[in-house]
């Protein structure tokens, strides 16, 4: 991830070291991980100082947390206790509700596989780095989840999503196996506790689901509340900023590299310690394309480039990653309905008034 993004916490705080742009989520929502932690016998108050937080500030309905807190308290949590499968056994601890609306949208649908799919529509909702695919069109169908660079987060994921479902169903529900793209520190317990095959350093993270688990129904379906909950989260989705953390660090790694860089997707990706297609995936699900991002931090550094006198336009072309000066009075011409020529004239005389 880039360095030098938004800080952990928003709102007057002690400042706190710059973290990794990637989504912020209210204070409160932190309340169940520590309640868990607490659960596993780890002491929250040192684990919460270690981040400038006191528990008290978790009732503060206007604190906002950037997601890397997270990995920041279970990094603290394992360097005064370590604890094997944190990720697990935190999700054996959280229980359902701990996420009210998200939670509830899954599990008032009729079936575990619609279920899954309320998961995949809304989980923007809490604003994480995780991903979830479902891929119904396969037999056995997959649930692919990721989340890069954090394996941690996978474990839980994986975990709860898997422990949830198979309790609504009344232990009814039985999966395949589960796949994790790392090495767990005891796959046996997943196995254990998860209850199928647990397969590690494999090619994607996630559950593998069969026809008939797929339909099976949930124990709490219930149409009439899943409207009502769908239309308020839909109305909460709409008041969601429309830069994810994702989208945000793309576009701070653009303009580093727009000016004379590789701006190719898979150099970006490596920057941001994900993969090209992980990196398309996410962007598509905040709304937006790579080919687009790259156009908007072009035509940013367009007409920055522009306004330097010292600079010719068929050099202002070569640095943009055009060719020939023509594709760029092109592109230039469709960004701002001028010409090169004619926006550097009226720069000119901007400055000169």
């Amino acid at each position: 991830m880039t360095a030098g993004a938004n800080p952990l916490i928003t709102r007057a705080t002690p400042s706190l070291p710059a973290a990794p742009s990637i989504g912020t989520r209210p204070g409160l929502d932190l309340r169940p991980c520590i309640d868990a932690l607490e659960r596993l016998g780890f002491d929250s108050e040192p684990l919460l100082a270690s981040v400038n937080l006191r528990k008290a500030d978790l009732e503060d309905p206007d604190l906002r947390v950037n997601c890397a807190i997270y990995g920041a308290i279970v990094s603290r949590a394992q360097q005064e206790r370590r604890t094997t499968n944190l990720g697990l056994k935190l999700a054996v601890e959280t229980p359902i509700g701990a996420t009210p609306l998200l939670d509830y949208l899954v599990l008032t649908a009729d079936s575990v596989g619609d279920g899954f799919r309320q998961l995949a529509r809304y989980l923007r909702l809490i604003d994480v780095p995780t991903t979830l695919e479902v891929h119904d069109d396969e037999d056995p169908i997959r649930v692919v989840i990721d989340n890069p660079g954090f394996p941690f987060g996978v474990e839980y994921a994986v975990s709860l999503a898997a422990l949830h479902l198979r309790r609504e169903t009344d232990g009814q529900l039985h999966f395949v196996e589960a796949r994790l793209a790392h090495r767990p520190d005891d796959a046996a317990e997943f196995e254990r506790l998860l209850g199928c095959p647990v397969h590690a350093e494999a090619l994607w993270s996630g559950l593998s689901v069969d026809r008939e688990g797929w339909r099976l129904p949930l124990r709490r379906r219930d149409p009439v509340l899943r409207g009502v909950l769908e239309r308020h989260a839909e109305e909460v989705a709409t008041r969601l900023p429309s830069s994810t953390g994702i989208v945000q660090d793309v576009r701070q790694a653009l303009a580093a590299r727009v000016a004379g860089g590789d701006v190719r997707i898979a150099a970006v990706a490596r920057q941001l310690a994900t993969t090209a297609r992980t990196l398309q995936r996410r962007l598509a699900a905040a709304g937006i394309s790579y080919h687009e991002m790259v156009d908007a931090a072009r035509k940013e550094a367009a007409a920055r480039l522009l306004a330097d006198p010292g600079l010719v336009i068929s050099e202002v072309a070569y640095l943009l990653g055009y060719s020939e000066p023509a594709a760029f009075h092109h592109a230039f011409k469709r960004w701002t309905d001028e010409t090169p020529q004619a926006y550097r004239e009226m720069n000119r005389r901007g400055s000169a008034v």
